[in-house]
């Protein structure tokens, strides 16, 4: 059926193909406006990604990326890529760094599933267990992309609002059932707020929640080190661990991701959602690489433990309000006396020329989001925030 939508300026947009009765419309003076796009898209917002500097000079702490460079390793990894791994199709399961993440993991390699970076495995989580117009739940806030998958994906997002300590609020899984959520999306650590949910809540809310439970742990690494989730996966067959190499591995040019789950939750999605070739050959040589060295990255997480505890006292001393971080960011709120609004702050560091990510939203109503960055660039964004509050 043929779907119009008419106005009083004489314009109307048809949202489907119908030559006769576009040329009819158009006999009737109506201007007419093809519009192909599915209603929901229209409708929707799209991802706003963070600022990407125009010049070498400027400070990148807004998106999050780890301010120490891959080891020698894995850049000697990509120097042995072969024209011959170009010409050729990749191995559909990027079968090298799923073997190497079985590894690390202490799992097998069917309860890995990798995809072309973290983003790519809440699309597919979204097209392999939730059915178009069945709702979502999320923390709010959260990681801004999934009102996005959702929105693409034609499903409503039940939202649950933190407490004012970053907590989820204790009725959280009783909230996303009543609602008939299928996909419970949870970032772990929490962003924006750096918060870290232990291993006995996650297993609590597996067990209390009846639709699948993915944990987005993009930032772990940055955490306590005997933090970890997987053994948890031997006992929930609806838990779903999402891992990113963007972050700790210092390789978010690369775009590889990679999910730890059960098979009842990983076979589905290797076999039949994913596509083929989402990961190229060059991630899966580099990627394996990166997990095989893992050990050589540790310093610069250790590095970036340091730097945060630093930075975030600093801040305080300043006044503003911090909450303890386990990522490599941390979220600040302005001082309620300060004379600049977080906006007006995030306008006087970006012409300093160091980039913070603001959010224009209730719920982070006068906070900043800083990437955690080296010893030097933290003593510069430090200094820029003086520089600043004294105008």
């Amino acid at each position: 059926m043929l779907k119009a939508n008419f106005s009083s300026s004489k314009s109307v947009i048809v949202y489907r193909y119908g030559t006769d009765y576009t040329v009819y419309l158009s006999s009737l003076g109506y201007h007419v406006r093809m519009q192909y796009e599915r209603k929901n898209i229209q409708q929707m917002a799209g991802y706003v990604p963070g600022e990407q500097p125009t010049d070498a000079h400027t400070i990148k702490l807004n998106t999050n990326e780890n301010p120490y460079p891959p080891p020698a390793a894995v850049m000697a990894a990509l120097g042995e890529v072969q024209p011959e791994d170009l010409r050729r199709y990749p191995s559909p399961a990027a079968a090298g760094f799923r073997d190497a993440a079985a590894r690390c993991h202490g799992v097998s390699s069917e309860q890995i599933v990798t995809t072309n970076g973290g983003d790519e495995l809440i699309r597919l989580a979204l097209t392999t267990f939730v059915e178009p117009g069945q709702p979502v739940g999320i923390a709010d806030p959260s990681y801004s992309l999934y009102l996005t998958a959702a929105a693409i994906h034609g499903s409503p997002v039940v939202k649950a609002k933190l407490t004012d300590h970053w907590q989820l609020p204790t009725d959280f899984a009783q909230q996303m059932n009543a609602a008939g959520v299928a996909l419970t999306l949870v970032v772990n650590p929490h962003a924006p707020s750096g918060q870290l949910l232990k291993k006995d809540t996650i297993a609590a809310l597996a067990d209390a929640l009846d639709g699948v439970l993915m944990v987005d742990e993009a930032y772990v690494d940055f955490a306590d080190p005997s933090h970890n989730l997987v053994p948890l996966i031997k006992q929930h067959n609806n838990l779903l661990i999402l891992r990113t190499l963007s972050k700790g591995y210092s390789l978010a040019g690369l775009r590889l991701g990679y999910g730890i789950g059960p098979t009842n939750l990983i076979t589905p999605i290797a076999t039949k959602t994913r596509d083929s070739f989402s990961v190229d050959a060059i991630a899966d040589r580099v990627g394996a690489t990166a997990l095989a060295h893992r050990e050589s990255f540790s310093a610069g997480w250790a590095m970036v433990r340091e730097n945060r505890e630093k930075l975030v006292g600093e801040l305080r001393k300043r006044g503003f309000t911090v909450p303890d971080s386990q990522t490599n960011f941390c979220l600040a709120r302005v001082p309620n006396q300060a004379t600049q609004s977080a906006h007006t702050l995030y306008l006087a560091l970006k012409e300093a020329g160091i980039l913070v990510r603001y959010f224009d939203t209730p719920a982070l109503n006068n906070c900043l989001r800083i990437t955690i960055g080296t010893a030097e660039q933290n003593a510069r964004l430090l200094a820029a925030i003086d520089a600043a509050s004294h105008e």
